[in-house]
């Protein structure tokens, strides 16, 4: 048996009816060109033969002493974890995300290794999909989406691939973070700061500098400055999921028309989309909405076995939904993280990692425990993770889009999460479906501020 991290645990302590604890993915499959319709049919009979699950898919929770343990489920039962289904008539995106949105509504069995993975057909075309969910005690957020890309390879022609839950056991790797991965960070943050406490009169002056600009410039963005609005109400336990692919090529060109980065024009649509959203709810807060954005800060070059808690800032951006103006938005987004920017580079990664401890901690710790709602140091979470370049398949089927499906927790209604893949953006939505209703509208809304945006940066009339 293993005993759980304190961190393992937390989320299990975190998990209730409202707030479930799992992280998830979909992803969106063509069938081979030669398959028969009865692909998915003869692909499901093929994965229930690997009935015999590897780590950590064959563990489940045992409780000793007051703590909590994995060990070998002794009486596994794939039939409780794979399942196989058909979208209900006519078989379209819309069926296939409200599908979704129930299962991640959900809660994992904790008499069970906790997770699942649902191949879907049913589709009005030559399609099929996979949602997959696990618990976020088992896994990472960056290390479930990896789990759930394990049985995917470049080759074309490969055929009868083992399924994620009997792939060979491989290494953890180290990534960026996820949104479901900054309550891991945020809720270490006070232990980080106390091992930090050597660099504590460096990130002091870069609070008071931070603390001081903000007095002075209304824009800068601080912390506890973000405004309370309905992103930020208590929720439900049920979901909505909403996902959607955009072109690259489009995003880059809009960054380079203002010099800015790729993150920078998905902050600025997201920013563009919330604002829209929130007029149409009669919610727009006067003042600016602000985003909490995963940053990698690990230096070029640097070795991925390193310690990873030394390789991430939290940076708050300030979003802009208080300007109508596209240009001026994308300005004050530009500005926002290029000084949050400035500010890591002043300092090494262990004074990052002390500051965003110092500033944070208490807001995360209240977004854990709800202790003081009124302090808001940020609206949503946007998260930003790089993915594979190439085409992949799994048993000749051609991955035509993988989106992350995240956590919401009470207070923080709405989760976005950006991944790429070859030349597209897939932006995954998921929010909390009675505090946000109709949140599926956010799709539309990104289209028409990559337009804007467009527009304004003269690419396109």
């Amino acid at each position: 048996m293993k005993a759980l991290s304190p961190v393992d645990q937390l989320f299990l302590v975190l998990e209730r009816r409202q707030q479930p604890m799992h992280v998830g993915g979909l992803q969106l499959f063509e069938f081979p060109e030669d398959a028969e319709e009865s692909y998915v049919q003869e692909l499901a009979e093929l994965l229930r033969a690997y009935d015999q699950p590897t780590g950590p898919f064959s563990q489940r929770l045992v409780s000793k002493f007051g703590r909590s343990f994995w060990d070998q489920d002794q009486q596994f039962d794939l039939d409780h974890h794979f399942r196989h289904e058909a979208l209900p008539h006519p078989g379209r995106i819309r069926e296939l995300l409200s599908l979704v949105s129930a299962e991640h509504s959900a809660l994992l069995d904790r008499e069970r290794p906790m997770w699942e993975c649902h191949l879907i057909e049913g589709f009005s075309d030559r399609r099929f999909a996979l949602y997959s969910k696990i618990h976020h005690s088992m896994v990472d957020g960056i290390g479930a989406m990896r789990l759930m890309q394990r049985s995917l390879t470049t080759e074309p022609n490969a055929r009868e691939t083992p399924p994620v839950w009997a792939q060979p056991l491989r290494k953890r790797e180290k990534a960026p973070m996820t949104p479901a991965d900054a309550v891991t960070h945020i809720a270490q943050a006070g232990g980080t700061l106390g091992k930090q406490l050597g660099s504590l009169s460096h990130v002091a002056r870069e609070v008071y500098r931070n603390v001081q600009k903000s007095r002075r410039h209304e824009e800068h963005t601080s912390v506890f400055q973000a405004p309370h609005c309905i992103l930020n109400e208590r929720i439900t336990g049920s979901r909505r999921f909403a996902a959607q692919s955009y072109s690259m090529t489009r995003f880059k060109a809009v960054a380079k028309a203002f010099g800015g980065t790729l993150n920078d024009v998905v902050l600025a649509v997201c920013g563009f989309a919330l604002r829209e959203y929130l007029i149409g709810q009669r919610a727009l807060p006067d003042q600016p909405l602000i985003s909490m954005v995963p940053m990698s800060v690990r230096a070029a070059g640097s070795d991925d076995d390193e310690e990873g808690g030394n390789q991430i800032a939290m940076i708050l951006a300030n979003l802009g939904t208080h300007v109508a103006d596209p240009a001026h938005r994308m300005e004050i987004i530009m500005k926002s993280v290029r000084e949050a920017k400035e500010r890591c580079a002043r300092m090494t990664p262990d004074e990052i990692v002390a500051y965003t401890a110092l500033t944070l901690a208490p807001a995360g710790m209240n977004l854990l425990t709800g202790v003081n709602p009124k302090w808001q140091s940020f609206n949503v979470i946007i998260s930003n993770v790089p993915g594979p370049k190439e085409p992949l398949y799994w048993n000749g089927a051609r991955l035509s889009g993988i989106y992350p499906v995240s956590i919401v927790l009470d207070r923080m209604a709405l989760n976005i999460t950006v991944t790429s893949y070859i030349d597209s953006l897939e932006f995954g939505f998921i929010a909390c479906r009675r505090t946000l209703p109709s949140m599926q509208r956010l799709l539309d809304y990104v289209e028409r501020g990559l337009d804007e945006l467009e527009i304004a940066a003269g690419i396109r009339e």
